[in-house]
């Protein structure tokens, strides 16, 4: 008896056919109604000649087939460069493909150079990164940016001269949002301990939300992280790192409160 299934499927053998499958739809959706669709046709065309060639014999013609695969991978780069660069645009955009080809973030490194930068200078700082909860009421209340996140433009918004200097900066994801945003002061009776206007605007804001605010003193060049109504404080640069990282990882259970 003839055994049909000589060979057992595993689960990594489903999983593999269906990461190649996810991986084609994708590439589907993003060259339909392109070229390249066009090229698909040809090559689906090219794939059927050459097997119904071999299959009955045409020996010139399979000759001629196997020797334009030698040049169609080139030909095809060359004529589909537009749908080749939007794939790669869509790799570079989307986080989770991101994250799928290792490449870094540069949001955490922008934060804390530009943290450790204000902080020599004493420079006041205000950056609320945003989670889940919304920030529309406090966004409505600044200038909108919509600019990708970057060392040099937060340096200028916070420089004491810029009209940008007072207020909040809202992040979210890798963009700025907006600036000179108004937050609210905390009304935590509890805070026994004198703080300027932007640590209570933190900690008003973490107790409403569940942002994540980070703040540089203009008096102290000190450097505070506030989460759920706690602050950490007179944080450096490792410290700092390791929080944002915390931040980005989801992972805020370990954010202890520490007084100012």
């Amino acid at each position: 008896m003839i055994n049909f299934f000589p060979l057992a499927i595993r689960f990594l053998d489903i999983l593999e056919i269906l990461l190649i499958a996810c991986i084609f739809y994708w590439l589907f959706i993003l060259i339909r109604e392109t070229r390249a669709v066009q090229g698909l046709k040809v090559l689906a065309f090219l794939i059927i000649a050459s097997f119904g060639a071999h299959l009955l014999q045409l020996y010139t013609i399979d000759w001629i087939l196997q020797s334009l695969w030698t040049i169609l991978p080139l030909a095809f780069v060359i004529l589909f460069q537009p749908e080749l660069r939007r794939v790669i645009g869509e790799i570079d955009k989307n986080y989770i493909l991101r994250k799928f080809f290792k490449q870094e973030s540069r949001l955490i490194t922008e934060i804390v150079r530009v943290m450790m930068a204000l902080s020599k200078e004493g420079s006041g700082a205000l950056i609320v990164l945003k989670q889940n909860i919304s920030l529309k009421n406090y966004i409505e209340t600044g200038v909108r940016i919509n600019a990708e996140v970057s060392y040099e433009l937060l340096k200028t918004m916070f420089t004491p001269d810029s009209l940008l200097h007072d207020g909040a900066v809202i992040i979210q994801g890798d963009k700025i949002i907006a600036a000179s945003c108004v937050l609210p002061l905390t009304q935590n009776p509890e805070v026994t301990i004198p703080l300027g206007t932007r640590h209570r605007a933190a900690l008003g804001l973490s107790e409403e939300t569940d942002a994540l605010v980070l703040v540089v003193s203009e008096e102290t060049g000190g450097i505070s992280i506030t989460l759920d109504g706690k602050m950490r404080s007179d944080l450096d640069e490792e410290s700092l790192t390791e929080m944002l990282t915390l931040y980005k990882a989801k992972e805020t259970e370990g954010f202890t409160e520490e007084s100012d």
